[in-house]
């Protein structure tokens, strides 16, 4: 991420009705990594029952919760006031991108709206987020991959085991990947580095993952199950060449890639 990146000044708009509340502090934290938000703000009808499981957090990550009440059966009242309230911010010019939080498609048109006036769109969703919202965003994360998601159950120790078990550095919970590396990310790899690659062939991995991103929203190694794009691709050796080149900062590594022809 560059430091450009990191400087943007973000308002984070989450729709309570279509996420969970239970990785809030994951999202926020995955934010940060975008730029700084200074506007925090989730909408939902703060009378209903359902609703209840958000409230807790809200003071913890200072976000300001904004009441609507639902004026009719069956309706998401909230979408109208986050739509509403994301055009004022963004006629304040006081902001270089949004954060809009939800698995609903009704937010498409205010995405493509908000990168049409020169905002970065970054969306947080479920898996289950139609791919029309996902498409109109720079960038599109997954709620199942960030901290606080549901995680794999380990087996509890025996008390035979806890003064061993004590001792031992503890890992972070495993996430089960959302999908496989299948043909049609194989052949989007592939396809990007013939784009950007030198008269080698040779393509830098950071301008391979920006240009990922730009065709796919929703692309993240996390998606696979590894943390970073270095060691997904490294488990592609069967199509893939992996160049660590000294870079003029000590103990820092460029990496490059390129495709392995038969």
């Amino acid at each position: 991420m560059s430091q450009n990146n990191k400087e943007l000044k973000l308002a984070v708009l989450i729709d309570a009705d279509n996420v969970p509340y239970s990785n809030v502090k994951g999202m926020m934290e995955e934010i940060t990594k975008f730029g700084t938000p200074t506007t925090k703000r989730i909408y939902a009808d703060w009378t209903k029952p359902n609703a209840n499981g958000w409230k807790g957090v809200l003071l913890e990550h200072a976000i300001t919760p904004i009441q609507q009440y639902s004026y009719t059966t069956g309706k998401n009242s909230s979408d109208s006031a986050l739509i509403i309230d994301a055009m004022d911010l963004l006629y304040s010019g006081k902001l270089d991108g949004f954060c809009i939080v939800s698995s609903d498609s009704d937010f498409t048109k205010l995405a493509i709206r908000l990168r049409e006036s020169g905002m970065k769109v970054i969306g947080i969703g479920e898996k289950k987020t139609p791919s029309a919202f996902i498409v109109a965003c720079d960038r599109f994360i997954y709620i199942e991959v960030l901290e606080g998601a549901k995680q794999k159950k380990k087996p509890k120790p025996s008390p035979s085991d806890a003064k061993i078990d004590s001792k031992k550095v503890v890992e972070k919970p495993v996430i089960k990947p959302l999908n496989k590396i299948d043909l049609d990310t194989i052949e989007l790899i592939e396809a990007t580095i013939e784009d950007i690659e030198d008269d080698d062939g040779w393509a830098f991995l950071g301008d391979v993952g920006n240009l990922i991103v730009k065709k796919k929203p929703e692309f993240d190694p996390r998606n696979y199950g590894f943390s970073k794009l270095t060691p997904m691709l490294k488990s592609l050796t069967d199509i893939l060449e992996i160049d660590e080149r000294e870079s003029d900062k000590k103990g820092i590594k460029h990496v490059y890639v390129r495709l392995r022809f038969n």
